[in-house]
């Protein structure tokens, strides 16, 4: 089970759901678990909990400041009324604290849907170490693609219909070509947020274990 926590970003205070390996052996690396446009609930806890049994200290903002919702209305309302400018400086301020507060020495991002644009986004970040994106890619302008240095994947169903597939498939190909490591995922028959186990209408189970594994993977690769 994790815990509430607060931490210190360039917007002020902020808050998240701190979840950490069991054991007393020291944690070297840590991972910001950033939230679907639901908000902070269990399922995203739960993602942290999960990363938190890999051995990693995981932390999962809460953007929307204590609100969310299983209702897709209220749900887009959230999104919509999202300061992304602040929520970047959270995520920033969630890297530093695992950096500087809890001591680990490498940071990785995973998000989800909005989560994902905003892993992109936190890449950015020269203090992220790796990220994955699950179905999720920022628009044109929100951030300088140029400045990610990270590896990273990005995983997307095949009916994808939130985020433009091309635009990071673009993305990828610029990375590679300047000597970075970047990937897009299309997982055939699948669509938008089949990562998420709690929706039966959109869980793919197939597609969810893949691209869990790798995931699992580039972490173990480049966090330690």
């Amino acid at each position: 089970m994790g815990e509430s926590v607060q931490f210190d970003s360039t917007a002020g205070t902020a808050s998240g759901y701190l979840a950490r390996p069991a054991g007393p052996a020291d944690v070297h690396a840590g991972i910001v678990v950033i939230q679907e446009w639901w908000g902070l609930v269990p399922h995203i806890e739960d993602v942290a909990d999960r990363v938190a049994a890999l051995g990693y200290l995981a932390l999962a903002p809460d953007l929307y400041h204590g609100k969310s919702t299983v209702e897709a209305e209220e749900a887009h309302h959230l999104m919509e009324g999202l300061d992304w400018g602040r929520a970047s400086q959270e995520l920033a301020g969630a890297v530093a604290h695992l950096r500087g507060v809890a001591g680990v020495s490498r940071v990785g991002v995973v998000g989800f849907c909005m989560g994902g644009a905003l892993t992109v986004i936190a890449a950015a970040d020269p203090d992220v170490d790796a990220y994955a994106s699950f179905y999720g890619f920022p628009p044109g302008g929100s951030v300088d693609l140029d400045r990610i240095g990270a590896p990273g994947l990005i995983f997307f169903g095949e009916h994808e219909n939130a985020f433009s597939v091309p635009d990071a498939q673009a993305f990828a190909e610029a990375q590679r070509a300047s000597g970075k490591r970047a990937e897009v995922v299309v997982y055939p028959g699948a669509g938008h947020a089949f990562f998420n186990d709690t929706r039966p209408e959109a869980y793919q189970q197939a597609a969810a274990g893949d691209a869990w594994q790798r995931t699992v993977e580039l972490f173990a690769q480049y966090l330690g």
